[in-house]
């Protein structure tokens, strides 16, 4: 799992600009590639509810849950455009 860099506390000025386009750049393309991630997950999410599983309470319920909300949340727009 990749995330940006973080600025470190108590660094001297003149090592953290040494080290500025590096973390600008790796940080930019971990931001590139976990948006669309993020961005999809989301929209799972608000579609299907699929985070609300309280009433289930084995590993083939979990299973059929999901699996459930995942056919419902890609059926949805087929049948109501």
């Amino acid at each position: 799992m990749f995330t940006p860099i973080r600025e470190t506390q108590g660094k001297a000025d003149c090592l953290k600009n040494m080290d500025r386009a590096h973390k600008d750049l790796f940080s930019r393309a971990v931001s590139t590639i976990r948006q669309p991630i993020e961005s999809f997950f989301n929209w799972v999410n608000e579609k299907t509810q699929i985070q609300n599983a309280s009433k289930v309470r084995s590993t083939r319920g979990l299973l059929v849950h999901i699996f459930g909300k995942l056919t419902a949340c890609f059926l949805k727009p087929i049948f109501n455009p």
